[in-house]
């Protein structure tokens, strides 16, 4: 009786992660669908729009005259700026959390929690916190200036966290040999830890830079416009961002500013597959000379 048992039991088993394995198939493929749904949709309505004069024209109330021009420079100018803000800056806290703070301080424990808790905090916060900082307190105007630096903000414990899990997993024996061989410990940081860190710290600012460049709610509260017939030319200018542009054509009950949004879905969606191939490319030549 035991052995039938056991082997009703072990075909119960079986049954169940089966039926397990097929409900996480069915999941993915449905997923998938919508996905494939949702993209040939914006494609079918946005191809047609992807023109020269789509490319290189500005803000009208004509939807056939409409471009994106603005919002692609303006676009390139806020991730510029959130970059060369937070990667540094990131990039120096995860280090010094990791190689040099004492980790049995509670100083050191209240940071990591705050760390992780502002990763999650909604990214409007950020917003209202950029509007009170750079725009309110230091004076930057809604420009460009200020939000990028709002965007870095938003992204800065983004690339602490994953930076701080690339230092990680560097081996023991790299930074204990570099210590016995006469290295000081800035030397092994800027020799050893961080070339063979540098693809993970790469990944993580492509995660963040996917974050940046899809916001939409910081940069409306920093003061983003929804129409500019200039592109900008300096930091302290009035800006769009392709999500402000899309999310605007989106709202208005006409149908050729509904394909104008298709087609900035696309060109936005191409920017970030770009930027993400570049920094994978980056990465992968890292790792050929590690």
């Amino acid at each position: 009786m035991s052995a039938i048992s056991f082997q009703m039991t072990s075909k119960k088993r079986k049954l169940k992660d089966q039926l397990f394995k097929w409900v996480c198939v069915s999941s993915i493929v449905f997923v998938l669908l919508l996905l494939a749904a949702l993209l040939f949709g914006v494609a079918k309505d946005g191809l047609p729009r992807l023109n020269s004069q789509f490319l290189q024209g500005f803000s009208s109330r004509k939807p056939e005259v409409a471009g994106i021009k603005a919002g692609i420079i303006g676009t390139l100018w806020v991730i510029t700026i959130t970059i060369i803000a937070a990667f540094p800056v990131g990039v120096a806290a995860a280090i010094y959390l990791e190689e040099f703070a004492n980790r049995r301080s509670k100083l050191y424990g209240l940071i990591q929690l705050n760390i992780a808790n502002l990763s999650a905090v909604p990214s409007i916060v950020f917003g209202i916190l950029g509007l009170s900082l750079f725009v309110g307190a230091l004076n930057l105007g809604r420009s460009i200036l200020s939000a990028g630096l709002t965007m870095a903000l938003l992204i800065l414990p983004l690339i602490i966290i994953v930076s701080q899990e690339a230092i990680k997993a560097i081996p023991v024996g790299i930074r204990e040999t570099s210590l016995a061989l006469g290295a000081t410990p800035l030397q092994t940081v800027f020799k050893q830890i961080l070339p063979n860190a540098l693809p993970g710290i790469i990944t993580g600012l492509i995660l963040a830079m996917s974050r940046a460049i899809g916001e939409t709610a910081p940069l409306i509260v920093v003061g983003a416009v929804t129409v500019v017939f200039n592109p900008p030319a300096g930091l302290h200018d009035k800006f769009v961002v392709l999500p402000i542009q899309i999310f605007d054509w989106s709202s208005r009950p006409q149908r050729g500013f509904h394909e104008n949004a298709a087609g900035a879905i696309i060109v936005l969606l191409g920017t970030l597959i770009v930027l993400n191939s570049l920094a994978v490319v980056i990465r992968a030549r890292h790792q050929r000379k590690v």
